[in-house]
């Protein structure tokens, strides 16, 4: 099996068993360009507010104990109430570009993301249904929920779309009414919940990394790793199904099966963002074709669209914080703006090309 990143025309180190590592010149460059870039704006998030801490201050307060009461405040800034933040926005940027990936590549479509498609909705309905009818506002509590909702949604259309196989188009269109019936369903439910729980939900359902703590890290830590190592298997399988049914049987792949695999696993990723951030949109609909378009590959491709994802939910968050300083807003709010922009940018394209 190979780990495909774009175009293979070079081959990074030697193959061992069924494992190969295959990298476009392209590819690696503009991948490394993306990983800098995302280091970077980590880099200011934890430098920048309103305690300013220097390069060095942010170095010295990870990698050093504190003495003195300057790094101790350091210390505190940066490792207790900065980096958690900026870690997540890296991880689930990560968890939201390998998700639109997997989408768009089964729907074969541009638009076939999970915030299209309606599993993000779904797994913001998992949450909302622990907080508001369960009273559960522990993070594994809305984790759970959220995985459940986003599964139990991603179930439902790809049955309601099954019909002698599953077609991307109809996949998106049945998506996209079912996201319609649980957005009125969310919004019946924080109607009914009480004043403060409502309030509660609704802002978290913006989409915010405001409250991150070191617990929801080593949560996303550990699920990210889980699904991703899960996923590894099916990445090439999940090249040939874009080939067509036909083709991918015809090489071995287990068509109907491999395609719900890929959906659960991609829909699990979309749930982990959720269930720790709140839906946050678009990011998984544009890292994939913005990284396809930098690397100029025939395809999407798993581990740049994963680099795309940390590089554009760590800038928006740092835009999020930092544009109406103090204020700060929602994560949500920043890439919804962004991605509305983009979104209507590639209706138009697609338009034109149709």
């Amino acid at each position: 099996m190979s780990v495909d990143f774009g175009r293979p025309v070079a081959v990074l180190g030697r193959r061992t068993g069924p494992f190969s590592l295959r990298m476009d010149v392209r590819v690696a460059v503009v991948l490394t360009v993306m990983v800098v870039a995302a280091l970077g704006i980590t880099l200011t998030a934890l430098m920048v507010g309103d305690y300013q801490v220097s390069a060095g201050g942010v170095f010295r307060a990870i990698f050093t104990e504190a003495t003195t009461r300057v790094e101790h405040r350091e210390h505190y800034v940066v490792v207790t109430k900065r980096l958690p933040r900026a870690l997540l926005a890296v991880l689930l940027g990560i968890a939201l570009g390998i998700s639109g990936a997997v989408i768009q590549s089964l729907t074969r479509n541009p638009l076939g993301s999970p915030d299209v498609i309606g599993f993000n909705i779904g797994a913001y309905t998992g949450a909302l249904v622990v907080i508001v009818l369960g009273g559960g506002s522990a993070v594994l509590g809305q984790s759970g929920g959220a995985l459940v909702g986003g599964i139990a949604t991603a179930l439902a259309v790809y049955f309601l779309a099954y019909r002698q196989g599953v077609q991307g188009f109809r996949l998106i269109i049945v998506g996209i009414g079912l996201s319609a019936m649980l957005a009125s369903f969310n919004t019946w439910l924080i109607l009914t919940a009480d004043l403060d729980t409502a309030m509660s939900a609704a802002a978290w359902g913006a989409g915010s990394l405001s409250t991150s703590t070191w617990a929801q890290v080593w949560i996303a830590v550990v699920v990210l790793v889980v699904l991703a190592v899960a996923l590894v298997p099916y990445a090439g399988r999940m090249k040939l199904l874009e080939m067509g049914d036909d083709a991918a049987t015809a090489l071995g792949v287990r068509a109907e099966r491999t395609r719900l695999v890929l959906l659960i696993l991609g829909v699990a990723l979309t749930a982990l963002a959720t269930a720790i951030a709140g839906p946050i949109a678009f990011v998984a609909l544009a890292a994939p074709q913005l990284a396809k378009r930098l690397t100029r590959t025939a395809g999407v491709s798993l581990v740049p669209a994963a680099a795309m994802g940390a590089l554009l939910l760590s800038a928006s968050d740092l835009v999020a914080q930092r544009l109406f300083a103090p204020t700060q807003l929602p994560v949500g709010v920043v890439t919804v703006s962004i991605g509305g922009l983009y979104l209507v940018w590639l209706v138009a394209r697609e338009t034109r090309r149709n």
